[in-house]
C-alpha cells in the first residue's frame, strides 16, 4: 500500500522567542515491512535544520532558529510504500542490546497494580503471552482523548481505566518488562480503516523480543499487530524518547501548539488494488 503522510505542527507566541531549538523525530527510515519512496521537512522560518541520528537508530532533524519569530510552522510530508509482514520487523538497525529495553522509566513503571495485572500473562509461549496482554489492556483501558496528557504515567493511566494510544503503549511496556520482556515504544503513523484521514495526533505502539521471531509489534489501542496501514517512524524507552517534537525556546512567552495531520493511501494505490 502506498500511504502518503502529510503533517504540520504550528507554533504561536505571544511575545517572540530570540531563539528556537526543536527536535524532530519525524522522519521513517526503509526496512522489509516499508519503503520510503520520498519525505522532505520543511520550515516557513529561516531555520537551518541538521540531520542526525539517536542512539536508537531513529533519524533525527535538529531545527535552529536564531531570529525572533511570532509564529512557526514545521511541515512533514511523504510517501511509504508498505507490506504486511505479520507484525515482525526486520531490516532496521538495532543500535542498542536488547537488555536495554527491560529498562523502566518513570513513564513505564509498573506498580503493584500492573504487576498484578501481568502476573497473570506468564507462560512458555511469548508470542501467545504477549497477544493475551495486547488484548487484555485493550478490553480494560477505553479509548479517551480527554483522560490523560503526555506527563501521565502508565500507573495513572491503568488507575483512570482511560487513556490514548501512548497510555496503552506505556501500560503494555510497563507489564512485558516486569515480566521479563524487552520491550519498546513505537511512534508512527496509522493509516485508520473507517477512512478518516484528519488526525489529531500520531499513532503509538509497541515492540516485543520474542525468541525465534525477533520484535514484534502490538497495538494495544486496537488489539491488533501492525500491518500494512502503519509506517514506523521512531522508537525509544518510552513516549519521550520517540516523540515526534521536542524542544525549547528562549525569550519568548505565550507558547502555543497545533497540528494538522492527514493519513490516506495515495489514490495511485487504490487504483492498483
Amino acid at each position: 500500500m502506498l500511504i502518503r503522510v502529510e503533517y504540520s505542527t504550528r507554533y504561536d507566541y505571544e511575545r517572540a522567542p530570540h531563539f528556537v531549538v526543536q527536535v524532530l523525530r519525524k522522519t521513517p527510515r526503509s526496512c522489509e515491512s516499508q519503503h520510503v519512496r520520498r519525505w522532505a521537512i520543511e520550515s516557513d522560518v529561516d531555520a537551518r535544520i541538521r540531520q542526525s541520528e539517536d542512539a536508537f537508530g531513529n533519524i533525527v532533524h535538529t531545527l535552529y532558529s536564531e531570529k525572533p519569530v511570532d509564529t512557526m510552522t514545521i511541515s512533514v510530508f511523504g510517501e511509504v510504500d508498505t507490506s504486511d509482514t505479520g507484525g515482525v520487523l526486520q531490516g532496521w538497525p538495532e543500535r542498542q542490546h536488547a537488555l536495554v529495553y527491560l529498562r523502566t522509566t518513570p513513564l513505564t513503571a509498573a506498580d503493584e497494580a500492573i504487576r498484578d495485572f501481568a502476573s497473570g500473562f506468564g507462560g512458555e509461549n511469548g508470542l501467545e503471552q504477549l497477544h493475551a496482554l495486547m488484548n487484555a489492556i485493550n478490553d480494560r483501558i477505553g479509548f479517551d482523548t480527554g483522560a490523560t496528557g503526555v506527563s501521565h504515567t502508565a500507573e495513572k493511566a491503568f488507575a483512570l481505566g482511560r487513556g490514548v494510544c501512548q497510555d496503552h503503549a506505556h501500560i503494555f511496556l510497563a507489564a512485558a518488562r516486569w515480566l521479563g520482556v524487552p520491550s519498546r515504544y513505537v511512534s508512527g503513523h496509522l493509516r485508520r480503516s473507517d477512512g478518516q484521514v484528519e488526525q489529531e495526533a500520531a499513532h503509538a505502539w509497541v515492540e516485543a523480543l520474542v525468541d525465534g521471531l525477533g520484535w514484534v509489534g502490538f497495538d494495544p489501542a486496537n488489539g491488533l499487530c501492525p500491518d500494512e496501514n502503519y509506517v514506523r517512524v521512531a522508537s525509544g524507552l518510552d513516549y519521550l524518547g520517540a516523540s515526534p517534537v521536542r524542544g525549547s525556546s528562549y525569550g519568548g512567552m505565550g507558547e502555543s501548539m497545533s497540528v494538522q495531520l492527514r493519513v490516506h493511501s495515495h489514490p495511485q494505490s487504490q487504483h492498483q488494488q
